[in-house]
């Protein structure tokens, strides 16, 4: 039995959802701090995690701000010969510099978000490699200037689970990043968080083996890590428990005069789970996320037809998601995990 349909069996109620709240407000708040903030005991929230992720309903990841490193990050988009959609999908999966690897409509493009440390490292991939793909007909490649929705503040975090008071107890206190040089990393902080992006409740003794530290300075690293940005967690859920069937990636062209207030707004709508300005013709991208069709239809036609500055939009609804923001679960057989 796979994760859909454990997940699609689970009766999952308002008690699941807050917890993938408080989650993501602080992926590693412990379960008796949880369970105080949302008036249950922590055998239940203990539980109730346990349960969710045994049947791939969540994964809480620790994962890194590509920011905060210096990185540069792209968006791709790859057409392909309908044949070879999977199998180029599944290779970029695979890469552990890509995330949000999907398929779009028609099953013949395929989205999808890489982060390289240089100029020279983007070039390897988007001019080099994929091109010489086999039935790989086409890419573009659009640079990320400025997100306005995403990282840290998933889309769960606009799902109204959780009262303005739960909130405030459960967020995790991050101070605002001075200019400066990006974040340099050790080889023991590369481990701490290769471990933290398969797991971001992993336990010290799993951290402490990884590093080769005490325990007292994972402790520290880790809190280092996390007060200024430079690590941050999300959690990676089935659209189920909140009731989403339909997601797609809107393309939107903006005046660059009207961008900013065009990104900020459309961050704000409740349905957006990550908003951002790129490079090329369609120079705002958003990932909605929709109860169905006709809720898209209708989110179309109502709150991103009142925004003043959309000269231009193309819809592309997503058919499978292949990777999310973390790395790739592979099964037994070695077969990448698909997600809806």
């Amino acid at each position: 039995m796979n994760s859909d349909t454990r997940v699609a069996q689970e009766a999952h109620d308002g008690l699941d959802r807050q917890l993938v709240q408080a989650l993501q407000l602080d992926g590693r708040a412990p379960f008796s701090r949880i369970a105080d903030v949302l008036g249950v005991s922590d055998q239940t929230v203990a539980r109730r995690y346990t349960r969710l992720r045994t049947a791939g309903a969540i994964r809480v990841l620790g994962l890194a701000d590509p920011v905060a490193l210096g990185e540069v990050v792209w968006l791709l988009r790859v057409q392909c010969t309908p044949e070879a959609a999977v199998s180029v999908a599944e290779a970029l999966a695979r890469r552990p510099d890509t995330s949000w690897v999907s398929l779009l409509s028609g099953g013949t493009e395929i989205a999808a978000i890489t982060r390289a440390a240089s100029s020279e490292d983007s070039d390897a991939l988007l001019l080099r490699k994929l091109p010489r793909t086999p039935r790989v007909v086409g890419v573009a490649a659009h640079c990320v200037l400025h997100e306005y929705f995403g990282g840290p503040e998933g889309l769960v975090s606009k799902s109204g689970m959780l009262t303005p008071r739960q909130i405030e107890r459960l967020t995790h206190p991050v101070s605002p990043r001075p200019p400066g040089p990006p974040v340099a990393l050790d080889e023991g902080d590369r481990r701490l968080l290769g471990v933290l992006a398969r797991d971001g409740r992993a336990g010290l003794a799993e951290l402490v083996a990884a590093t080769g530290w005490s325990q007292s300075t994972v402790r520290r690293r880790l809190a280092e890590l996390r007060s200024d940005g430079t690590l941050y967690f999300d959690v990676d859920y089935h659209p189920r428990l909140f009731g989403h069937g339909s997601t797609a990636v809107l393309w939107l062209s903006v005046p660059p005069a009207e961008l900013a207030a065009t990104g900020e707004a459309v961050a704000a709508h409740p349905e957006v789970a990550f908003a951002c300005a790129t490079t090329g013709p369609h120079n705002l991208l958003a990932i909605v996320v929709c109860r169905d069709v006709r809720a898209l239809y209708e989110y179309l036609t109502t709150r991103v037809a009142a925004l003043p500055g959309v000269r231009g939009m193309e819809t592309s609804p997503t058919i499978r998601r292949i990777k999310g923001p973390g790395p790739l679960l592979l099964s037994p057989r070695g077969l990448a995990r698909r997600d809806s």
